[in-house]
Parts: structure tokens; sequence; C-alpha cells
């Protein structure tokens, strides 16, 4: 049936219910903003941390609508399968990769937002360890894949409405960062506390934590977030691959603490 909502029919019971006498949507896509944060040594002969970027995976489209423009990676759900099943599927399909985080972000649901018609979107945000990416291909609906600085994505006239939906992710992934431990996604399993403060700083420029090392470590409500890394004997685990001294390597536990703006 098109055309307007049909009106509530109080009679209505299970043995004369039609689906036909509602209009639903043509179609329930799924679109997927896949973050990484890009590593590039920097060019000098002193030890340092590398230059960071956090940039986003799109796809170029191969057919109408928007043919030939940038948009994100996504596809319709099957009626076999729910929205999130669905983002887990083109996930791999679309960039190669499975197991990641992933968190649902919103739904995107304005009218015209797709020529198609009624299209209802669900969007996800998935967070992407570089080295994952690194062999990244096409897929069948797609003539070339392509990871864009974030600053660059937002600034470029993508498909549908998904720079709107780059940009909730954005500010999506920045809250998660400093609530939750979600930058372990891109860091190795160990780390220096100077890699992890660069991955914050890198999603979110504006942290700035003059004793960071000690909130970390020693707070109270963070404590156990991480640990010392030690080798079989015991001893302490130390790196120098970014610094002249040797600097404690860290890892995650697995404990999430649980932080509240009233305490």
């Amino acid at each position: 049936m098109q055309g307007g909502p049909a009106l509530l029919n109080l009679n209505e019971n299970e043995q004369n219910y039609s689906a036909s006498n509602y209009r639903t949507p043509d179609g329930a896509p799924t679109d997927i903003v896949i973050f990484t944060i890009a590593s590039r040594e920097k060019e000098t002969g002193k030890k340092a941390l590398p230059n960071r970027e956090l940039q986003v995976l799109l796809i170029r489209r191969k057919a109408w609508p928007f043919q030939g423009q940038w948009a994100l990676p996504g596809g319709f759900t099957r009626e076999t399968e729910t929205v999130e099943e669905c983002a887990i599927r083109e996930l791999e399909e679309e960039a190669g990769v499975k197991q990641v985080h992933m968190e649902f972000l919103n739904v995107y649901s304005k009218p015209g937002r797709d020529p198609r018609g009624w299209m209802i979107s669900h969007a996800f945000c998935a967070l992407v360890n570089e080295r994952f990416l690194l062999y990244r291909r096409a897929s069948d609906d797609a003539e070339e894949v392509q990871l864009f600085p974030l600053s660059e994505a937002l600034g470029m006239e993508l498909a549908f409405d998904h720079r709107d939906i780059i940009r909730d992710a954005y500010g999506c992934i920045q809250r998660l960062m400093i609530t939750q431990p979600i930058a372990k996604e891109f860091l190795a399993e160990e780390f220096t506390i100077g890699e992890l403060y660069q991955i914050i700083q890198t999603v979110v420029p504006t942290f700035e934590e003059r004793n960071f090392i000690r909130k970390i470590t020693a707070t109270q409500s963070r404590k156990g977030l991480i640990e010392e890394v030690r080798h079989a004997d015991g001893s302490l685990k130390q790196s120098n691959q970014y610094s002249q001294r040797a600097a404690q390597l860290y890892r995650f536990t697995g404990f999430v603490p649980e932080l509240s703006i009233y305490s």
C-alpha cells in the first residue's frame, strides 16, 4: 500500500492481519564508518614516536545512485539477518576484516536521503587496527576502496548523507576514547604510556593531562585498567623503539572502570 500511513484497525487480529495494509520501507541498509589510525615514521635521526593520523575508509561507488562518488561501505539487510549481522557481513565483504570492535551509532531516516526510495539506514562505527587493512580490496559493488584522513573525508562531497554519519561517528569515538578503553583497538598488545597518550590525542586533539601516568596507574577508579608487562622470569619488560631510554611496556587488562560524573 503506497501513500500515507494506514489508520489503526481495532478489529485487526492474527487471522485477518496483512502486511500489505501498511507502508513499509523500501530497504533497511547498514552503513559502516571504519576508523583506523595510520602510523608513519618520522624522518629524523633520533628515535621518536611516529606521526599518527585518524583515517576513515571509503569506497567509490560503481553503480547508480551516486555512481563514481565516494561513500561509506555498507549494504542492504537481508530478511534472514539482523541489521547488526548485516553490518558484520558487510564489514568482512567490503574491508576484509571481522571480529573487530563495532558500536551501533544511530538510525538515519531523513526523507529523501536516498533517491531509490524510503531507506532507513542503521549506521555502525568500527575501530580497526591499521595492520588489518593492509590488504583491503574493493568489493563487487565498488570501483575502489581507500583510506582518507578524517579531515579530508569531511570536506568531500560524499554520497547520500554519509558526511553527516561520519561527523556523528567521530563525535561518538571521541566520547568513547575518554570514557572507555577503546584505545587498545589502535595499539599493539604491548605499548608504552607515551604511545597510549598519543593515540588518545590523535582522536581527541584537545585532550591534555599533565599527570597522565600517575592518574592512569595510581588513581583508584582507574587502577587495574592497564598493567606492567613482565618477562617470564618476572623482570619488567621495556622497549626503546621510540626513545633513547628504555620505557616500560604496558597492556590492557580487560578491566573497564565504572566512572561517574557524580563521583
